[in-house]
């Protein structure tokens, strides 16, 4: 009768460990990680709010292509009293702005009038003028307009590498959550099987106990045992929700947000998520790490401004000219000579310059810190990459050794149940030996996790994670 019961248990573990592992296989709706980012790219508010960027530097492209949007104006007034025209005044001008400091300006002026200001009187037809304004000193070559076209052509890169911040780090959380998902979903079935066994161990001493073979206190610690097989089961429970409650944080459709389905899975933890690596190069990751482009950026847009404050430190002289043609009775164009035309300079120069001075050394200093910046943040990348990669070696080697360990785990313990059959173990070391073989299964998932981390997290510090484009 007891090798019978003890044949039997015997059986009854292995069933117990071909069900578990049945089950496990059994994976009819899966949310690949592949279609998990791709959903998170094309639905999430962070994703769309990063779109944003590329709208907000075409804005600024169009502003600042605006100040060289040409400008009309017209003027017209008239006074008439006690029977007289005192005046009668019309002017029209128009000015295109260059990226140079140089203004093409033209217009129309016609006045008449018994009170007429005599500078104001034209004949009948009036005048025509066309010519230019140009800086002679400040703002030739450097002025506010060329800065402001600099500026949002820098932008716009600016704009590309914030977005592209954006998205790197909404894919890097959104796979951190997801890697949790796997994680305890792979735990919740380990527990699962530790609390079958549990229950086999109490069912099969409770007969032994019957039976007069073993005594009532085994009963109580197989109990126990099965007791803090549920409580563990319980609490993984818990973190299996919480991390989907996480991974639904990222999950957007048609501009809503959605919940995983009860009997959805991730994708089994053993398959890399991340298929290739791209070569550790320090150039390379200086070329295309958006967060140091970004402050290269910054750094480029300080440096326009810069220009502009230097060019301020010179004195302002500007020219213009503008050649009167009269109209004739036909309304053409006649009688134009050099000397009939309106020109002027005019020079100004503030002493001793303070506030311009003042302006160059604040946009020094301010480059002097994003460079500073800039040099601290590429040696930080630069060593978190390259630990990265280190640690990606480290966690293989350890994969390695703790996949033989568990080898050897399920052996001490299919060794002790041999013994158990044979009536020379108990309940007691069989639970020792099923909680190392757990908790080694636990810790090897825990490692190919942390080897997916390390490889999205080596990824995310060089700038190139999965799926961004």
């Amino acid at each position: 009768m007891k090798q019978l019961q003890h044949k039997t248990w015997w059986i009854f573990f292995f069933l117990i460990n071909w069900y578990s592992n049945a089950f496990a296989q059994i994976n009819t709706d899966t949310l690949t990680y592949d279609e998990y980012i791709a959903y998170i790219l094309e639905s999430h508010p962070i994703a769309r709010q990063a779109d944003l960027k590329l709208d907000l530097a075409e804005a600024e492209r169009l502003a600042a292509r605006g100040n060289l949007d040409p400008e009309i104006m017209a003027d017209w007034s008239r006074k008439d009293f006690d029977d007289k025209q005192y005046y009668n005044i019309f002017q029209t001008k128009f000015q295109i702005p260059t990226r140079m400091g140089l203004d093409v300006t033209g217009g129309y002026e016609f006045g008449k009038g018994d009170f007429l200001n005599p500078q104001n009187k034209t004949d009948k037809y009036g005048l025509v003028n066309l010519g230019i304004e140009v800086n002679l000193l400040q703002g030739l070559w450097v002025n506010e307009r060329r800065t402001q076209l600099e500026q949002a052509e820098i932008f716009a890169e600016m704009s590309e590498n914030q977005r592209q911040i954006m998205l790197n780090e909404l894919v890097y959380y959104a796979s951190l959550a997801y890697l949790d998902w796997q994680r305890y979903e792979a735990f919740q079935l380990i527990f699962e099987e530790n609390i079958e066994l549990a229950r086999a161990y109490f069912e099969n001493t409770k007969n032994s106990y019957l039976s007069g073979e073993k005594a009532a206190i085994d009963t109580l610690e197989a109990q126990i045992i099965r007791q803090d097989a549920i409580t563990l089961w319980q609490y993984n429970l818990s973190n299996l929700t919480k991390a989907k409650f996480t991974v639904e944080n990222f999950l957007w459709y048609e501009n809503a947000p959605v919940e995983l389905r009860p009997n959805i899975l991730p994708q089994n933890y053993e398959e890399l998520l991340v298929q290739d690596l791209p070569e550790f190069d320090t150039l390379q990751i200086a070329e295309n790490q958006p967060i140091l482009l970004e402050k290269i950026n910054k750094m480029s847009i300080k440096e326009v401004e810069l220009r502009l404050k230097r060019e301020k430190l010179k004195p302002k002289l500007k020219a213009k000219y503008n050649p009167l043609l009269a109209t004739a009775d036909e309304g053409r164009l006649i009688n134009y000579t050099p000397a009939e035309a309106k020109w002027g300079v005019a020079f100004s120069m503030p002493i001793p310059m303070r506030s311009e001075r003042a302006d160059v050394q604040r946009g020094e200093i301010a480059l002097q810190e994003i460079a500073l910046d800039l040099e601290n943040k590429r040696n930080e990348l630069l060593n978190k990459a390259e630990n990265s990669l280190r640690q990606i070696a480290i966690t293989n080697d350890q994969i390695n050794i703790q996949q033989e360990n568990v080898a050897n785990y399920l052996r001490l313990l299919e060794g002790e149940n041999e013994k158990f059959r044979f009536g020379e173990s108990s309940v007691f070391l069989i639970n020792k030996r099923q909680e190392k073989y757990i908790n080694g299964r636990l810790k090897l998932i825990d490692l190919l996790v942390k080897q997916q981390m390390l490889r999205l997290e080596y990824r995310y510090f060089i700038g190139v994670p999965v799926g961004v484009n």
